[in-house]
């Protein structure tokens, strides 16, 4: 069962970056070109949502279960830059970058009708895509 989570939380990733690039390109795109944010640009939203939650919730369960994870928890983890990524770095950078992505969706969701829904997902997304690039543990990331 860890090999099969571990395996669907690394290859989840890649569809992770996609959607929330998507998003955030459509954003950007939608607010330079100066058009209304519409409900289809509000369902775009949900690509990088939805795959961003499925993956918080296999790294969860990963995190419960994996030697690396919570039951690393010493002092000894936080001297080793790959358990302290491990143990603390990335589930906590990830956790954040979620929230971010969940309060931009929250937030454009209700402002369909004006151009100020592409401005907040192009914010917390890229925000939230900022920080899931500073802590993949790229050494661990399939194909390397």
């Amino acid at each position: 069962m860890y090999t099969g989570l571990q395996h669907a939380h690394s290859y989840l990733a890649y569809l992770v970056l996609l959607g929330v690039a998507i998003s955030l390109i459509t954003a950007l795109a939608g607010l330079f070109g100066g058009g209304t944010f519409t409900d289809k640009n509000r369902k775009l939203g949900l690509l990088g949502l939805i795959p961003t939650h499925l993956q918080w919730v296999i790294g969860l369960i990963l995190y419960f279960v994996s030697p690396l994870g919570l039951s690393n928890a010493s002092g000894a983890a936080m001297k080793d830059a790959t358990s302290r990524l491990y143990f603390l770095e990335h589930p906590l950078m990830m956790v954040l970058a979620v929230i971010l992505i969940t309060i931009g969706y929250s937030k454009a969701k209700r402002q369909v009708g004006t151009n100020r829904g592409f401005k907040t997902i192009a914010i917390f997304y890229g925000l939230g895509l900022i920080l899931i690039l500073s802590r993949i543990p790229w050494n661990a990331w399939p194909g390397n």
